[in-house]
């Protein structure tokens, strides 16, 4: 069993798990997952079947979950079929192919007596009898949206009629899976938030910028570069954008899309920095502000401090709405309104993260839809589900002449036991480059 606790380490940068050590990990959590948490989630949702089908390079995403380390994608035609014999016995996992899938789904297709892989399910699941089956599609969530037309159609067309009325969209159950972290997960998420702000904190400062060299481009894929180098994935491309004293330079009105590729880092500059990482199937995703000192200063304007308090305070009015069993427009609109009273422009577009970057589970906001998200955002928030705190809030700032900064925020939290906690902490300070 890999030692976590390795880890922790005395350099900046955390020790990172080899290949081999991830492939090992990433596979006991994945059998703990399977083993404890989806016969909780199927019987909440009320499934006792839940059919996956994906071919080759086409894959459901959740089915892309369940594989184990050393399967890269489904095989010809991947079917796993999980059934709940109820009565407090253990979940059955069996994979209608050839072979097993890994350790954790035994092969259950014996072509001698059912050539055709359809018709070797569809005796696998009269054997079982069960009351409600469920399958991948949706309308809202893309996630839960795994299976294709051809593969419906064909699942349809072989499963006999007394079937037919048993079968459901399983996209809650799907959600459910995707969302819900598991105590192992939880204990190595922190880690793996504290290795993505080491690499991000990195790349904003004195070792990848000169100030009236680098542009953000460049540092966009000097981070890029570092996360190939430790032998780590981005699931996005990083952004680093500017904003300045200058009254005459309208950043702030630009629309997410409008930001410049381009532009070179002067003294004085605030930059905002968007960045993340994916390791041991797990995604992070943070935003952050640094300041880059004109020459004679020693800190950051008071100004700019302050502002990035209003965006701490805000940061905290939406995770104080957070409750089990609200929407996520519920949250949203309580936490906008909240917000105004204290006086602060704001925009919320926080997200669920895990498995997937963009995550399934409740939407809280979108920059462009702040009177709330239909479908998306009127799913209900669940306990031990991790969310990217994503907002920004905009202040006047004395120093640039009043002019509005808007500063951007993201960091990675759980929700669990009835309140929220960010899983490596968060900025409540803007850092300088050079630092000080």
């Amino acid at each position: 069993m890999v030692q976590l606790a390795k880890l922790s380490a005395q350099s900046p940068m955390p020790i990172i798990l080899s290949e081999r050590e991830r492939a090992r990990l990433t596979d006991e959590i994945l059998e703990e997952r399977l083993d404890q948490l989806l016969p909780q989630l199927m019987r909440q949702e009320g499934f006792d079947m839940w059919v996956l089908i994906s071919r080759e390079y086409a894959e459901d995403p959740v089915m892309k979950t369940m594989l184990p380390a050393e399967w890269l994608s489904a095989r010809r035609r991947t079917i796993m079929v999980f059934h709940d014999p109820g009565k407090g016995r253990p979940l059955e996992k069996v994979a209608i192919a050839r072979y097993d899938v890994g350790k954790l789904l035994k092969g259950a297709w014996n072509v001698d007596v059912y050539p055709d892989q359809w018709e070797a399910l569809m005796q696998h699941i009269e054997s079982k009898q069960p009351k409600k089956i469920g399958l991948n599609f949706s309308r809202d969530f893309a996630l839960a949206d795994g299976l294709t037309h051809a593969e419906y159609e064909a699942f349809m067309q072989y499963l006999p009629k007394k079937y037919h009325q048993r079968v459901a969209s399983a996209h809650r159950l799907a959600v459910a899976w995707l969302e819900t972290r598991t105590p192992r997960e939880l204990e190595i998420y922190p880690q793996i938030c504290h290795l993505s702000h080491t690499i991000l904190q990195e790349g904003l400062s004195e070792k990848a910028i000169h100030p009236g060299i680098t542009t953000t481009d460049d540092v966009v894929w000097w981070l890029r570069q570092r996360v190939t180098d430790l032998g780590l994935e981005t699931w996005f491309q990083p952004s680093v954008s500017i904003q300045r004293a200058d009254s005459t330079n309208n950043e702030f009105l630009r629309s997410f899309s409008l930001r410049p590729r381009q532009e070179v880092i002067l003294p004085g500059d605030l930059l905002h920095v968007d960045f993340g990482i994916t390791y041991l199937r797990l995604n992070t995703d943070q935003q952050q502000h640094f300041y880059v000192l004109k020459p004679g200063e020693t800190a950051v304007p008071a100004g700019l401090q302050a502002a990035l308090r209003n965006g701490n305070r805000l940061q905290d009015i939406l995770t104080a709405q957070f409750s089990e069993g609200k929407t996520g427009n519920q949250v949203l609109l309580a936490a906008l309104e909240q917000a105004k009273k204290e006086g602060i422009v704001a925009s919320v577009y926080t997200h669920p993260i895990g498995l997937h970057g963009h995550a399934a589970g409740p939407t809280i906001g979108l920059w462009d839809k702040q009177q709330g998200v239909p479908g998306q955002g009127d799913y209900p928030l669940f306990p031990n589900t991790a969310y990217s705190i994503e907002l920004f809030a905009a202040t006047p700032v004395k120093e640039w002449g009043d002019k509005p900064v808007r500063i951007m925020l993201e960091e990675d939290g759980v929700f669990q036991n009835g309140s929220f906690w960010f899983l490596d902490g968060r900025m409540t300070e803007i850092l300088t480059i050079p630092r000080k």
